[in-house]
């Protein structure tokens, strides 16, 4: 039998009762506590959630503001740089609109020449103040990243490998290749 019997000591009838109820009212605290404490940890971990979530989406907007800046920039300085290029290269065009009107009536190669210069001179000039740089060939060794060998000449005046002539000039913007030499290169007899 039960420890607790109310029944085996009946003078103890209200003790064992009283302490049974006693026992029962605290297990009842105990869980309404218990359950109060989850209800303020899901309330605080709930808020704590909309919390990071309304930051997620700030956080995401921002992003996307963001990218939409950055590539509206970046279309800008395409522009702007396709834009520079082009009113240099007007300058040039229009050194060649005039050479073509001053040359009508001439007859005399060396001024056609000489005027052909100046705008190969001036062309150059401008292309090079926009960055374009010239690959340099002839003596140099051969490099597969700046130089296309068209042509080898088996010759014993210049080392394996170095370029003998330039059949096509190569060009590069900084560090970028934009079309590569064609050369001459020699190789042993």
């Amino acid at each position: 039998m039960s420890k607790n019997n109310p029944f085996k000591n009946p003078d103890n009838l209200d003790e064992n009762i009283d302490e049974e109820i006693k026992e029962e009212v605290k297990e009842v605290q105990e869980a309404k506590e218990e359950s109060e404490s989850k209800e303020n940890f899901d309330d605080e971990l709930q808020k704590k959630f909309d919390t990071l979530n309304q930051q997620y989406i700030r956080l995401l907007a921002d992003f996307d503001n963001f990218r939409k800046r950055q590539e509206h920039e970046r279309e800008e300085l395409l522009k702007f740089g396709t834009e520079n290029a082009l009113k240099k290269l007007i300058e040039v065009l229009d050194n060649f609109e005039r050479a073509e009107k001053a040359l009508e009536n001439i007859e005399d190669c060396v001024k056609v020449k000489e005027s052909f210069e100046l705008v190969h001179k001036q062309t150059m000039d401008s292309l090079t103040k926009l960055g374009l740089e010239t690959i340099e060939t002839e003596g140099k060794e051969f490099d597969p990243n700046f130089h296309e060998a068209v042509m080898q000449t088996a010759t014993s005046e210049y080392p394996e490998h170095t370029i003998i002539n330039e059949l096509q000039k190569g060009y590069k913007y900084g560090d970028k290749v934009l079309r590569a030499s064609m050369v001459n290169v020699a190789t042993a007899e």
